[in-house]
């Protein structure tokens, strides 16, 4: 980590500056919608989408880069010489990106060799520079040894997610969803389903949730060679898997250190076909595309719908669209590239077809 060497008032100014920039973006910027999913009316359940595709870079990586851009200008850890540097899988590389040029910083991000062409070119776009890896699970080390490199800052997100975001308000995403809900006819969600990447949205929404003495539980959801769902279940937060995610976004090699298992209710692991099957599918019913963890997050809905629907129980569920699925034209929604990837869609396209008909879900 590097702290300014010095704190004149040309830098202080500059940083005055930043910050209200920041903030700025925020207020302008309006809420993303939380839209309702089709399901039907006598089930007594709903289920609805809090559309983080809507942002300025178009994820729910937004909220995070913003907040990651804060702490690090208030904790004097960003000047206007410094070099930004993280390690990222995509989004959070676009949304960070963005804010480095609105602040005329460099930006460089540190990623595996196999991320999607379309979020490369739109870290670009947004004038950063990508620094691409083979192994995956080398990706923080190489950001780290950048940054020490360029005299820059490692943004470190999955170290600061959890607290550079106020849990308890201040706009925050559990407390946008909430407001939202005010007026529908199960305001307080029974359950909330998120994946974890860096962990800091399941951190923020559980403490919320605590803090404000709700009865709602949370699920993280959790694809394929990632170590969060395996070191749950065995309670060792040692765990490594040694293998990236093909869900982009969400899945880790090790578990972060913004990830806080106590405050997670249910998890549940999803294979990597379920979260393209129910990535289309939701596709098809909303008439827009939706990325790959989006479908881990539905995935995960309807097993929990299912469980509310077999126990009699009504109520409602809230889950995230986390990006928009352009980005991913060339991978999980190319037939070539799921065949590829040894892939078979069709077991998992039936049982969410099963579902959508009469709310029935596998054991």
């Amino acid at each position: 980590m590097t702290h300014l060497d010095r704190c004149d008032e040309t830098s202080r100014r500059w940083v005055t500056e930043a910050i209200a920039a920041v903030e700025a973006d925020a207020n302008r910027s309006a809420d993303t919608h939380l839209l309702p999913f089709p399901l039907p009316r006598h089930w007594g359940i709903d289920l609805y989408l809090k559309d983080e595709s809507v942002h300025p870079t178009g994820s729910l990586k937004h909220r995070l880069a913003r907040s990651l851009f804060l702490y690090g200008l208030c904790n004097g850890w960003i000047g206007p010489d410094t070099t930004i540097v993280e390690a990222s899988s995509g989004s959070t590389a676009v949304s960070e990106a963005y804010f480095a040029r609105m602040l005329g910083l460099p930006f460089i991000a540190v990623m595996p060799a196999s991320t999607s062409p379309e979020k490369i070119t739109q870290i670009e776009f947004q004038g950063g520079r990508c620094h691409l890896v083979q192994d995956p699970s080398k990706v923080v080390i190489e950001a780290r040894w950048l940054a020490e490199d360029s005299g820059g800052h490692y943004m470190d997100q999955f170290t600061y997610a959890e607290r550079a975001t106020d849990w308890r308000g201040n706009n925050n995403i559990a407390e946008s969803i909430y407001a939202q809900l005010a007026l529908e006819r199960h305001p307080t969600p029974t359950w909330i389903v998120v994946g974890a990447g860096t962990g800091g949205t399941s951190a923020t929404i559980g403490r919320y949730v605590r803090y404000r003495r709700l009865p709602t539980k949370l699920c993280v959801v959790d694809p394929e060679n990632s170590a969060f769902y395996p070191a749950w279940q065995a309670a060792d937060w040692s765990v490594r898997t040694g293998r990236g995610s093909r869900i982009e976004g969400i899945g880790r090699p090790t578990v972060e250190a913004s990830f806080l298992p106590s405050v997670v209710d249910r998890m549940v692991q999803v294979p990597d076909a379920a979260s393209l099957a129910a990535m289309r599918s939701a596709s098809a019913v909303l008439g827009r595309r939706v990325g790959g963890s989006t479908g881990t997050n539905l995935w995960g809905a309807f097993g929990l719908i299912a469980g509310l629907l077999a126990a009699g129980r009504a109520g409602s569920v809230v889950t995230l669209i986390c990006d928009a699925g352009d980005r991913y034209a060339d991978t999980y929604y190319a037939d070539d590239w799921v065949t590829a990837q040894g892939l078979d869609l069709a077991p998992y396209l039936a049982t969410i077809d099963r579902f959508l008909t009469d709310g029935s879900w596998p054991a």
